[in-house]
């Protein structure tokens, strides 16, 4: 019988730890709201780590130091005083470059749409089958993209199992009266961002994302110069994308999470390949032009 037990114990051990797909870190934030009673935050911060953390959203096993690196950011902005919540979550996820102690950022996103109900002490509960709630089914949505653009930086379009998951979530979303689940909401939302991720148009940009971190970045410590050179050959790829579409969602999110890595990529380079990587840049990211100008600097 104690073999037995111990056998238990060691099986659910180690199904814990297959669960454990995401390193996620969880900071809740409430700077302007005036309460002396902060536990209920610090209650809300480690239940959504605890659910982040624990369920298992890859399909495949993955090991503790191969779990996805990726920070969620809320910043309450109004609370009732009961269980109603109003904020902005910033997401991000990174993965490391191969051989080099350097971690890239994937994804960069800032959800201003992010209203919910949270008691104090309350488990979190999802399926994929139906909408439970809009602090679940949020929470889910970027686990699912994270999930979704770390595989396609690996392999190509091998995200795609888990876009179509975090479509799902938006499809089973159009039933709640939360805001950032319809494509009427705004043009830069959970909506759009699953749309995109979907949607042939933006497929291009899906495989620069492995071309430029598995022939690019990954290259880059053993041999900077060929793995520059690979890269540079993607850029012009980029003047391609189709910004001025509807809900062009996906495009904002690249040069949002990779801005200031192409810029550092540049910056000690000849003249000749900064300023072409320049011009490339500020015309397939008008938004962020201003920071592009730093490549003119010597």
């Amino acid at each position: 019988m104690k073999q037995l037990s111990i056998g238990i114990a060691l099986f659910l051990l180690s199904f814990a730890a297959s669960a454990q797909d995401l390193n996620a870190r969880i900071t809740v934030l409430a700077p302007k709201i005036q309460t002396t009673n902060k536990r209920v935050f610090q209650s809300l911060e480690t239940a959504m780590k605890d659910f982040l953390n624990g369920h298992k959203w890859l399909t495949e096993n993955v090991l503790p130091q191969e779990r996805l690196d990726c920070n969620f950011i809320l910043n309450i902005t109004t609370w009732d005083g009961g269980s109603n919540f109003a904020g902005e979550l910033q997401v991000q996820s990174s993965r490391p470059v191969f051989n080099s102690n350097y971690n890239t950022t994937l994804l960069s996103v800032n959800d201003k749409d992010f209203e919910f109900t949270y008691t104090e002490g309350q488990t979190i509960d999802y399926s994929d089958q139906n909408f439970q709630s809009n602090l679940s089914s949020v929470m889910a949505f970027y686990a699912y993209v994270i999930a979704g653009v770390d595989n396609d930086s690996f392999a190509r379009f091998s995200g795609t199992p888990y876009f179509n998951l975090a479509q799902t979530v938006v499809t089973n979303a159009q039933t709640s009266s939360y805001k950032g689940w319809k494509a009427f909401d705004s043009n830069t939302n959970r909506y759009w961002l699953a749309e995109n991720l979907n949607n042939k148009v933006y497929a291009p940009l899906r495989s620069f994302m492995y071309d430029y971190h598995r022939n690019g970045l990954d290259v880059m410590a053993d041999n900077a110069a060929k793995g520059r050179k690979a890269i540079s050959a993607l850029l012009p790829a980029l003047t391609q994308l189709d910004r001025q579409r509807l809900g062009a969602m996906f495009p904002l999110v690249f040069f949002t999470a990779k801005c200031d890595e192409l810029i550092s990529l540049y910056a000690h380079t000849d003249t000749q390949l900064r300023i072409e990587a320049l011009n490339i840049f500020t015309q397939a990211d008008p938004a962020n032009g201003i920071k592009y100008q730093e490549l003119q600097k010597n």
